[in-house]
């Protein structure tokens, strides 16, 4: 490889780094996870301008340096523009959803979010939850990640303090999804289709159909939430 195009390779991303985190230093220091969608699509546009830069032959160090002081300028005028006027920051930023309310799911706003529920319970796991017994309201933010409030005895305490063994801790297996029953983990808990329909009776359930999410855990039962 020919020295001279290493060396302008090299020069350039000494540069285009520079300025990178000059421009970051300017805009703010928002971490990854608290990015909003907005920031992260800016963010791939402006390393697909630079990577551009670095194989292009026709664009120079001139070029990327304006490239990211535009860029720049454009980011911190929208920052601006959504400090001084609330109602922009829906289309930069977007909106926190609470997608359990009471503990119950709430499912237009999954739907509204384009999130099932599989998604919902990995993001629970996420966050040590397994089970929506446990849950009081979870909302799910701008940036794609969920913030839980637990009910009053769900609250994180030392096992010690309520004397709570370990053979007590068990992860809760789900038996309806999106109206669908899963045998094979009503096998698991030694139960049938006839036992889940009676024990939808009495949470008033008449009709499958109605079910969008049930699971049962040795300790609290059956949790149902309707559609």
């Amino acid at each position: 490889m020919d020295t001279t195009y290493m060396l302008e390779i090299t020069i350039t991303l000494v540069v285009g780094l520079s300025a990178l985190i000059f421009s970051i230093n300017i805009l703010g220091k928002i971490q990854l996870s608290q990015a909003t969608p907005f920031h992260f699509i800016s963010a791939l546009v402006l390393g697909e301008l630079l990577g551009n830069a670095v194989y292009d032959d026709e664009i120079g160090i001139l070029q990327i340096l304006y490239t990211i002081g535009v860029w720049t300028l454009l980011m911190l005028l929208i920052e601006i523009i959504t400090q001084k006027f609330r109602k922009t920051r829906r289309l930069f930023e977007g909106t926190p959803s609470i997608v359990i309310k009471k503990g119950q799911i709430d499912f237009k706003e999954l739907k509204k979010n384009r999130m099932d529920l599989n998604e919902l319970l990995g993001l629970m796991r996420e966050k040590d939850v397994f089970s929506l017994h446990e849950i009081n309201y979870a909302i799910l933010e701008s940036n794609g990640t969920l913030s839980i409030l637990k009910k009053s005895e769900y609250e994180n305490t030392k096992n010690k303090s309520f004397s709570i063994k370990e053979k007590d801790l068990s992860i809760p297996l789900t038996l309806v999804s999106d109206g669908e029953i899963l045998t094979e983990n009503l096998e698991i808990i030694r139960k049938d289709s006839n036992w889940l329909y009676r024990e939808l009776r009495h949470h008033g359930i008449m009709d499958i159909k109605e079910v969008f999410y049930a699971e049962w855990h040795e300790i609290d039962g059956l949790y149902v939430s309707k559609k």
